[in-house]
């Protein structure tokens, strides 16, 4: 039903206002509609045009979409608030964060030296030897290492790409299902998602050209370790999505390597395509799920135009990377210990996630994951799964934060999940599946 929520203003601006703090507190919830433009503007003694101009507002900022006879309702996922998962009930097994085994993580040590002074690092704001060190890292897998600069976090990097390179009600294309930070990165900046589907193999070459020719303007991907669906690009799929991507060289493509040392199996990037690669292009590293997740640093190795557009902005903002936080990833990224600690987990996390995907096989159900450390397992109904997965004492993510219009399913991080215990949760997932037929679409 559509009600006012309280919503009051005489201006376009305090209308907004208005309806964003109803969002904020709750008043008003994720798909629930807004009043009528000219139902609204009688209400409040305005004319229809300020209550419009609100509303434009508010899409502009990805707190409220519209859809066509439907009206104008709260976006799913407003920007006043992201999709954040539910607390892990006490007791339960948590398989649904999304983050690395603690016993593969080497421990942070500070530098015990700090940097003497109140002086600005504008002027370097990345320290020599870490420089070295990320063009070393992205040299390994073939990616071009001539202009490297870092950030904080790969969320950080690819906002400030985004809003330097489009403008409010631009398009991105993006993976379905994927990060849900990224999915809610998108409207919060007044840009529009325009949904990809992905496979085995990553994203649909298909899906990529309908979505260009939608007018999306970037493209963000992951190569590999594609959360939550666990994909993988393969060489043949790189030389697909190369080929759609010919027709539009004005498109930036970001790839979100975000678990480069630990994803299990080849990086087949888009840079490494030599003349063939885009002419626009970034590719995001981060540390967090192999070094440490309080390690908000990213290198980002890109193109020199990303280059000086991203460092402009940074240099207005935050300016540098700490670098007592620089110095930290140094010292991690030259140890010998954490390197095999490294190597260690990776071997570790293709194994356990193997080994769920094939235990859930054993009982017929289908699961998807080639690479990182998640496991997506279509479904019908997500509640039914997560609640009835709960009484075994196992907590999974509902695939709904995860979708824009990707068929349910739900994600299963196998970080810390032993064989044994796969073998254990795939049993509890086929009784499931079993005490109700409507659960599971199989």
């Amino acid at each position: 039903m559509t009600t006012q929520y309280g919503i009051a203003g005489g201006t376009a601006r305090e209308i907004a206002a208005s309806a964003e703090q109803a969002v904020t507190d709750g008043r008003l919830r994720p798909g629930e509609a807004l009043a009528p433009v000219r139902a609204l503007a009688d209400a409040l003694g305005v004319s229809p045009g300020t209550v419009a101009t609100a509303y434009k507002e508010l899409r502009q900022r990805g707190i409220v979409v519209t859809r066509g006879r439907g009206g104008t309702v709260v976006a799913p996922a407003p920007s006043v608030a992201s999709r954040r998962p539910p607390r892990v009930p006490e007791g339960l097994r948590d398989l649904a964060g999304g983050h690395p085994d603690p016993a593969f993580l080497p421990e942070l040590v500070p530098p015990g030296r700090l940097s003497p002074g109140a002086r600005s690092h504008r002027a370097s704001p990345r320290m020599p030897e870490l420089e070295r060190l990320s063009k070393a890292w992205f040299r390994r897998d073939g990616v071009p290492d001539t202009h490297v600069t870092f950030a904080h976090g790969a969320l950080d990097c690819i906002a400030r790409l985004l809003s330097v390179e489009l403008r409010p009600g631009d398009a991105v294309a993006m993976e379905d299902p994927g990060f849900h930070h990224l999915l809610d990165l998108v409207p919060a900046l007044g840009l529009r998602t325009l949904a990809v589907a992905v496979d085995d193999a990553g994203m649909r070459p298909e899906g990529l050209r309908s979505a260009l020719r939608g007018g999306a303007r970037a493209v963000v991907l992951c190569p590999r370790a594609q959360n939550p669906y666990g994909s993988r690009v393969t060489l043949a799929r790189r030389e697909e999505l190369l080929a759609v991507l010919a027709g539009a060289p004005e498109v930036l493509v970001v790839e979100d390597d975000h678990s480069a040392d630990t994803a299990g199996g080849p990086l087949h990037s888009l840079t490494t395509a030599g003349a063939d690669a885009p002419a626009r292009w970034a590719h995001v590293r981060t540390v967090s799920k192999h070094l440490g997740t309080d390690l908000r640093w990213t290198a980002m190795a890109c193109d020199p135009t990303t280059l000086a557009r991203h460092d402009g902005r940074l240099l207005l903002t935050s300016g540098w990377v700490s670098h007592v936080l620089q110095e930290t990833v140094v010292r991690l990224m030259s140890d010998p210990a954490t390197e095999a600690l490294v190597r260690a987990a990776g071997a570790a996390y293709a194994r356990r996630r193997q080994a769920l995907v094939e235990a859930l096989a054993g009982h017929g159900v289908e699961a998807r994951g080639v690479s990182g450390m998640n496991v997506w397992v279509p479904v019908r109904d997500e509640s039914a799964v997560v609640n009835g997965l709960r009484s075994h004492g196992w907590w999974v993510a509902g695939g709904a934060r995860f979708r824009i219009a990707a068929a349910p399913g739900v994600r299963i991080t196998t970080a810390d999940l032993e064989p044994a215990d796969a073998v254990r949760l795939a049993g509890d997932f086929a009784a499931v599946l079993a005490d109700s037929a409507s659960t599971y679409g199989g």
